[in-house]
């Protein structure tokens, strides 16, 4: 029997997201529990003309993996996947956690060696995707994991990723070609400005986008999304920042962090939970310096749910992520690791373009 929203969902992913053609390839990435989505993604990929492949993980896979692997199996990469990245057309990674914490106390040496054994595929993969010859979109299926992690009951979080995605609307489609032309706007300022800041409560944050563009993200690389991003320029970034809403990382959660910076580089960092993973994280080659910075504009998201596919979208709010650029927005710095942390701009927060005041308490001053 076919789940209504479920089938809406997987439209919206498959015609607007992937945008799924005649003759295409469609690597579909998920584990046993998105079987639901991930059924009704398969009818509509074969539906538009395409060939979907699946790629299930089951529950315990990737702990008994790091457990068990030798160096040669750490650094073997499934054939499907790494054909899917050089010459699929499409890409799907349905996210539905058994758990969050699955990975916790594994071999970190052993996630090293599997991270160097990916690192030319992930560089294909950014190429591919900045470029959309990979029409790739990240998404997510209701787990109990994540809904207890959110600390929501399995409806609610339910209810709350359909709202997120625009689902409970009449044409979910044009609901984010919408969203396309209004922030379409915001870009076309912020790509007209070359030196932007941040500034609330506890952050005075400033960096250069001279020569690097600024992405308007409409729901076609995340589902959902409803964010502008760009990547600083690296030594450009001067200031500090307080990220109020909390992160996750190793299985652990963040609160209340704070970054210092001086001409690009993290000098200093202060978690009042959390400390432990900072001061790993910043041993890793090129976390020291911002990947990306961002504003969230998905005002059908209103609260943190501890998970970075919504909070980051947040409307009213900023953030800045640590490590990986984006290619398509020009950035420079590579890293393993792009991890994004996300202020609130509600109460009293502004945002400057080339000293122009443009946004002020979450919302921008020369949009409707």
């Amino acid at each position: 029997m076919i789940n209504p929203m479920l089938a809406k969902y997987a439209k919206l992913l498959v015609e607007y997201s992937i945008s799924v053609q005649p003759g295409e390839k469609v690597l579909i990435d998920a584990t046993t529990l998105a079987e639901p989505l991930v059924k009704e993604v398969y009818r509509e990929v074969l539906k538009a003309g395409g060939h979907p492949m699946v790629r299930f993980q089951f529950a315990g896979q990737e702990r008994i993996f790091y457990k068990e692997a030798n160096k040669e199996q750490l650094e073997f990469l499934s054939p499907l996947y790494k054909e899917a990245i050089e010459t699929y057309d499409c890409y799907l990674y349905i996210r539905a956690p058994f758990s969050l914490t699955e990975l916790a106390n594994t071999d970190g040496d052993k996630q090293k060696i599997r991270s160097a054994a990916a690192a030319p595929w992930r560089k294909i993969y950014s190429e591919r995707t900045a470029t959309r010859s990979l029409k790739r979109s990240l998404c997510e299926y209701p787990t109990l994991a994540f809904a207890q992690n959110a600390g929501m009951s399995l409806e609610e979080y339910t209810q709350f990723i359909f709202k997120a995605c625009k689902l409970y609307e009449t044409d979910p489609k044009a609901s984010w070609i919408a969203v396309r032309e209004f922030q379409q706007q915001i870009v076309d300022k912020l790509n007209a400005a070359s030196q932007i800041r941040y500034v609330n409560e506890k952050s005075d944050i400033s960096f250069s986008t001279e020569g690097r563009t600024w992405i308007n993200s409409d729901g076609q690389t995340n589902m959902p999304s409803g964010e502008v991003y760009t990547s600083p320029v690296e030594e450009s970034v001067n200031g500090v920042i307080f990220f109020n809403y909390p992160s996750m990382r190793m299985g652990q959660e963040l609160q209340d962090v704070t970054l210092w910076v001086e001409q690009g580089e993290v000098v200093k960092w202060q978690a009042k939970r959390g400390q432990n993973v900072l001061d790993k994280v910043f041993q890793i080659e090129g976390a020291r310096h911002f990947g990306e910075a961002a504003i969230g504009t998905n005002m059908d998201v209103q609260r943190a749910v501890k998970n970075i596919l919504f909070d980051e979208k947040i409307g009213g709010t900023v953030h800045m992520a640590i490590g990986q650029s984006y290619l398509q927005t020009g950035g420079k710095n590579q890293s393993s690791i792009h991890w994004d942390f996300v202020t609130d701009m509600k109460n009293g927060g502004e945002i400057y373009a080339d000293d122009e005041l443009i946004y002020k308490n979450g919302k921008f001053l020369f949009v409707s």
